[in-house]
């Protein structure tokens, strides 16, 4: 069979089970899943495939390629987690098909490209976000789409029409799913790389003018609708508050710091931290960055970084874009101390260093679900936990003691699922610290709501409980106001606000956390009565009426 060949099924099966295999087991999580999940429910409702809207007000927080996904997805599946999940686990498969033939053209190696693919499939934020619906995996991987795409053309002189084509097809895409940074960053990297290659002139050709024509017939109609119809409000909101100021005040302040990209990056290729840490230093040490395809790499890698740390905002999955580069390196690096005998200790010296932070982690879930096992049905996970870990280190050290490489490198690939293969068992127990669903459910099939009432909620409950009981929402937020992205809603962040709110109706329920709990029996009047119904996960069930 053709290496290729071989490859790509081996690598379609693996993805099959890393990406897509129980996505339906989860419900849809909140705050941010449910998100973009409602907001597509709302545009089938309002019959509009244009128009993002949420709590029946048009919100332009992303664009609108993912709702089109949705949509999509509820044409071909109905509205259920799977369905929704499918196209982020779509998009992460078709990464790691294009990270695999990337690698291959820039290192001109099979086996090599295959163990960047391998790197790039098991590292935990690609499979977190493969399985859960953000805009970043589809985002990420059109811009991949677009590098490779230039890559091809630039390789090529026969293809660097067609490469420069799609490389504009691309990036208008991803402009379409995530906003103006899907041609800022691809177009960026491609410059500074012609520009320390000494070839700028190469983009200054027909094609890019074809390419321009396409990106502007792709990119902008939709952002041009948006604006004729909505005006004011749509640039205020989508280009100012969702872009420009991301840019100079930080969403979540604790993120904005020098060291949160390294070290969430590091974190999030687990479990090849340690390998990527490596790789990353001989790689910009080595005298070879003006090789062509180690420059773009580098570029790749450099470029992407420098974006988004200087941006005030900092959101783990921002930086997403940079791992397809990580993990080309990252592979490349690993082959090289697999088939150097000379170079090999290194490798073994890094497994070792794993292993303990394997051993570490297991005994820390293991001890866990033991102290916890109040919160669990079962103590099934932990004895299924054990006996894994044990199975695990009986064959890692039979590979270790018989210099097996290839072999250790193959456990690390399978760590993350395996190690997963205990969610079937504690999911039920789980899923109501994550997902709204369960509370919802409870209010819904035990007490008689009015549909034209409002349900207060937490900030963190407002999607979910908006997207499970399609009902009006308000807000209690005795320590902030909006969203950071406004959403249209009452948001009771006063006294006298609240006490209003709550006279306006004659009963009201909601789902609160439990410091909020506390702080809404302090803002009550002393005629209003405050009932928990019921502590589902983290959500307080409650019932507040006239005395």
């Amino acid at each position: 069979m053709n290496k290729n060949v071989k490859y790509i099924l081996i690598l379609t099966v693996l993805c099959y089970f890393y990406f897509f295999f129980g996505n339906n087991l989860f419900s849809l999580t909140s705050p941010d899943e449910v998100f973009y999940v409602q907001t597509a429910k709302e545009m089938l409702a309002n019959n509009t495939w244009m128009t993002p809207i949420l709590f029946d007000s048009p919100q332009f927080e992303k664009p609108v390629f993912i709702y089109w996904l949705l949509r999509s997805a509820f044409l071909i599946f109905g509205i259920n987690s799977f369905s929704v999940r499918f196209f982020p686990a779509l998009f992460g498969f078709i990464g790691i098909i294009t990270v695999y033939f990337f690698a291959k053209l820039l290192f001109k190696e099979e086996k090599k490209a295959f163990l960047s693919s391998l790197v790039l499939l098991s590292s935990c934020l690609y499979i977190g976000l493969a399985r859960t619906v953000f805009t970043d995996m589809v985002f990420s991987v059109f811009i991949l789409l677009s590098l490779f795409s230039f890559y091809c053309g630039y390789l090529d002189q026969r293809r660097k029409g067609l490469g420069i084509l799609f490389f504009f097809i691309f990036s208008a895409l991803a402009v379409l799913t995530k906003g103006p940074l899907g041609l800022i960053i691809p177009l960026a990297i491609i410059v500074v790389f012609l520009i320390l290659a000494r070839r700028i002139k190469f983009i200054f050709c027909k094609y890019t003018l074809w390419g321009l024509v396409i990106f502007s017939a792709i990119a902008l109609p939709w952002y041009i609708l948006m604006t004729v119809k909505y005006g004011n409000g749509f640039i205020h909101e989508f280009f100012y508050n969702d872009h420009y100021r991301r840019l100079i005040v930080a969403e979540h302040r604790r993120h904005d710091t020098w060291y949160f990209y390294p070290l969430t990056t590091l974190g999030c290729m687990f479990p090849w931290s340690f390998f990527v840490i490596t790789a990353l230093f001989y790689f910009f040490r080595s005298k070879n960055l003006t090789n062509t395809s180690n420059l773009f790499l580098a570029c790749w890698i450099v470029v992407t970084f420098f974006i988004f740390q200087i941006a005030r905002s900092k959101l783990t999955s921002y930086i997403f874009p940079l791992f397809g580069g990580l993990a080309i390196i990252s592979g490349g690096f690993i082959y090289d101390m697999i088939i150097d005998k000379a170079r090999r200790k290194q490798f073994f010296a890094i497994s070792g260093a794993l292993w303990f932070i394997f051993l570490l982690i297991l005994i820390c879930t293991i001890a866990a679900l033991f102290k916890f096992s109040y919160y669990l049905s079962s103590l099934w996970p932990a004895y299924l936990l054990v006996f894994i870990f044990m199975l695990w280190l009986v064959i890692a050290i039979f590979n270790f003691i018989n210099k097996r490489a290839l072999a250790i490198f193959y456990m690390f690939v399978l760590f993350l699922p395996v190690f997963m293969s205990i969610i079937p068992f504690i999911y039920k127990d789980a899923e109501p610290y994550f997902s709204s669903k369960y509370a919802c459910d409870y209010l819904l099939k035990n007490y008689s709501l009015d549909k034209n009432a409002y349900l207060l909620c937490s900030k963190d409950f407002a999607r979910g409980t908006r997207f499970y009981t399609d009902m009006k929402i308000a807000v209690f937020a005795p320590d902030g106001g909006n969203y950071f992205s406004p959403h249209p809603i009452p948001v009771l962040d006063a006294s006298a606000k609240t006490e209003e709110f709550l006279r306006q109706q004659p009963v009201t329920y909601g789902f609160l956390k439990e410091s909020s709990l506390d702080d809404l029996k302090g803002v009550m009047g002393e005629d209003l009565e405050l009932q928990v119904l019921n502590k589902i996960g983290n959500e307080y069930i409650i019932k507040i009426q006239s005395k």
